[in-house]
């Protein structure tokens, strides 16, 4: 991620709080490199390189879903400092909302819920989670399991089994030549966010990062192949994808492509309006964002976790992405909502935590320079696939995966429907679509809702 402030590659998110300047509304850093969009009660929201959508990438370069959160300054003039301030199993800073792997596991109940899931007193992790995940990024983040053992010790989440694969190779086996560094890229932070949250919902998986060569559709790809090879080498599991591209013409002959044995594939839904892919693909499952409510006025160290609503800054133009595929065809497991998508596959299937401004700590030493705040569907799809491992839900496809997420039973008992607020898809579709649909609890925003564990 570059600034006008210089390279910024080693730049702490602290520091840039205390620099950039206060703007209303949205403003361009001036190398086009990065976007700041600013909500001054709150903070800044930092849009790195990879997370920006241009045209010329429409079906050649992915973007990512990822987003960081600068937390506007305290009347003390607090800002986000280095890791170590919080307790072991708490946040590197107390008094903040932002999210930890205990207070997730909380709200989404893959622990037993206590203390109304404030991330600044709950410290009770997630246990479960078998077979494997594998995330895909691209380019080589050298301090990707670096990064990851700091999250794990200030969490005290279990250790990992962590291995990096280059796409290079072809097959699931360390070694070969690493990809270029994604310092600068944008990519890094990604990387680290979706390893370190899909290990956090389920890290007794054997966690896998395959590096793809680039951002490119045809290296990411490649990419994909090798990491459902490494989940079928552990008995299925999950895919995790975090980057996406808007729809392109010959989408459809890319499917087959996510139709491995015994996978799983996860894709983000998007950051903004609109209907992204892979997400659209009839065999990933789509996620969308969502933004945590925690107890109104109350002062952050006893605030308690109130629920969810559909991710949607209106100030900073960003949100859930969402809506009906312009080339991909309904699905069979669709057709019982028919008369929302029509002939169109709809996404996303289900949602978890995106706002930036509610988001979660994560260790990032190249973006960074330690601990910073992220959010986006980058963050809600490996929290999704996490969920799914932990919970023991194994399919022999995504498509079977979605068949059980779209039946009545499956939702009833697993499922938090999400049936209050709004988000910007096609115009068509506002403004009252929510309103719309709820009676069927399916929405363009988070589809069914968010996965829950058993608690």
């Amino acid at each position: 991620m570059r600034t006008a402030l210089g390279t910024g590659l080693s730049l702490t998110i602290a520091a840039l709080a205390m620099t950039l300047p206060a703007v209303n509304g949205a403003a361009q850093v001036a190398n086009g490199a990065a976007q700041v969009a600013a909500t001054p009660s709150r903070g800044q929201i930092i849009i790195p390189d990879s997370s920006i959508v241009r045209p010329e990438d429409q079906g050649l370069r992915a973007h990512t879903n990822v987003k960081l959160f600068v937390p506007a300054a305290t009347p003390q003039g607090r800002f986000v400092p280095a890791a170590g301030v919080g307790p072991q199993g708490g946040p590197p800073l107390l008094g903040f909302l932002f999210n930890t792997p205990a207070s997730v596991a909380c709200a989404y109940r893959l622990v037993e819920a206590a203390a109304g899931c404030n991330p600044n007193i709950v410290t009770a992790n997630p246990r479960g989670g078998s077979n494997a995940i594998a995330v895909v990024d691209g380019y080589d983040t050298p301090s990707a399991a670096s990064d990851l053992n700091n999250f794990i010790s200030q969490f005290g989440l279990p250790a990992v089994n962590f291995h990096v694969i280059y796409a290079s190779t072809g097959s699931c086996t360390p070694g070969g030549t690493a990809p270029p560094n994604s310092a600068g890229t944008g990519w890094d932070v990604e990387t680290s966010l979706d390893i370190e949250w899909a290990h956090a919902m389920a890290p007794s998986a054997n966690l896998y990062l395959v590096e793809a060569n680039s951002g490119s559709l045809g290296d990411l790809l490649a990419a994909e192949a090798v990491a459902s090879l490494c989940v079928q080498a552990n008995g299925g599991g999950q895919v995790s994808n975090s980057w996406a591209f808007t729809e392109f013409s010959g989408e459809t002959f890319v499917d087959s492509l996510f139709t491995a044995a015994n996978v799983e594939y996860f894709a983000a839904a998007g950051d903004t309006p609109g209907v992204s892919y892979p997400a659209a693909s009839p065999n990933v499952i789509g996620v969308g964002g969502t933004t945590f409510s925690f107890g109104g006025s109350l002062p952050e160290e006893v605030a308690v976790f109130q629920g969810e609503l559909p991710w949607n800054d209106d100030y900073a133009g960003l949100g859930t992405g969402g809506g009906p595929s312009a080339l991909e065809s309904r699905p069979a497991y669709q057709n019982g909502i028919a008369a929302i998508v029509e002939s169109s596959r709809g996404t996303p299937d289900l949602a978890a935590l995106a706002d930036p401004s509610t988001g979660v700590w994560i260790f990032s030493t190249s973006t960074c320079g330690g601990w910073c705040i992220a959010g986006g569907t980058s963050l809600a799809t490996p929290v999704v696939a996490g969920i799914f491992n932990a919970g023991g839900l194994f399919a022999s496809s995504s498509v079977a995966a979605l068949a059980t997420v779209y039946s009545e039973p499956y939702r009833a008992l697993h499922l938090t429907e999400i049936d209050t607020g709004a988000c910007g898809i096609a115009d068509q579709y506002n403004p009252s679509y929510m309103e719309r649909v709820t009676h069927l609890s399916w929405n363009w925003c988070t589809g069914w809702g968010t996965e829950h564990g058993r608690f």
